[in-house]
């Protein structure tokens, strides 16, 4: 298989700013059918799908899965054999029922169109070996209120705070499970907070800055149900040098499309 290299910083960016309906195609000839007017698939989706853990015989499930993007980066680099993908719009679920079909995934991401808080029997509980997420970051009624419907549910908690995702993930995954999210740092305590409440041990984060000016803009965690203490805090993940290229380890996501050993695994781990 011809490895296709992610999208550079810049065209994340571009992507973001794109006004008309389009089609791209990603990472490993992945097609992807986005709507402008709901949330485009930017940096922190990309991230999220390179910081999952690879478990080739797993069940997974990502809960707010937008157009799909996050599962279908993550069917195509074979983290997990099974995807569920929980989206409670109507026209992002369609969008991801779309791009999985057309990209011929169908054995192994299902879209369900439903609620996270309202998830029954659609998923056995303690069955799943990963949830992961990237949730709304603003509390309801906090911030400029978005024109787009779309975009505002995406960012706002208003069909689910923090606490009620890392609830379901505490439901549904297994005793040993990871609960991998992408969050804003200004609301990490609420995060952690939310986590510990629910059974979660954190064990792994990696604050993720712009360049070395500015203060970090995402934290990517890890944690595990039912975990002992212990919290690895990776180095720092730059994406940018002062000449505007890509920082060298985030050049590794972009051509890999995973994280490198550093922000895996703590160095008194790693093999010589």
């Amino acid at each position: 298989m011809v490895h296709h290299p992610l999208f550079s910083f810049r065209e994340v960016f571009a992507i973001e700013a794109t006004l008309q309906p389009h089609t791209n195609v990603i990472n490993h000839d992945i097609t992807l059918l986005q709507d402008p007017n709901g949330f485009m698939f930017g940096t922190d989706a990309l991230l999220l799908s390179a910081y999952l853990p690879k478990m080739p015989y797993g069940t997974a499930l990502e809960l707010g899965a937008g157009n799909g993007v996050v599962s279908l980066l993550a069917a195509r680099r074979r983290a997990f054999s099974k995807i569920y993908a929980v989206e409670i719009q109507t026209g992002a679920a369609s969008l991801a029922k779309q791009n999985v079909a057309a990209n011929q995934m169908e054995n192994t991401v299902t879209i369900l169109q439903k609620d996270i808080r309202l998830l029954q029997n659609d998923i056995p509980p303690g069955s799943v070996d990963c949830v992961f997420s990237n949730p709304p970051y603003m509390k309801s009624g906090e911030g400029k209120v978005s024109p787009s419907d779309a975009r505002q549910t995406a960012r706002h908690e208003e069909n689910g705070t923090i606490f009620d995702f890392c609830r379901v993930a505490a439901k549904l995954t297994k005793f040993g499970g990871s609960f991998v999210s992408v969050y804003r740092p200004d609301r990490l305590e609420s995060l952690f907070a939310a986590l510990r409440e629910t059974g979660f041990a954190p064990k792994r984060m990696t604050m993720v800055y712009r360049d070395h000016r500015h203060t970090p803009s995402l934290v990517l965690t890890e944690a595990k149900r039912g975990g002992k203490e212990g919290l690895y805090c990776t180095p720092p993940l730059i994406l940018m040098c002062e000449d505007g290229t890509p920082f060298d380890t985030y050049t590794y996501i972009l051509e890999k499309g995973e994280f490198n050993e550093q922000f895996r695994i703590p160095i008194g781990r790693r093999k010589e």
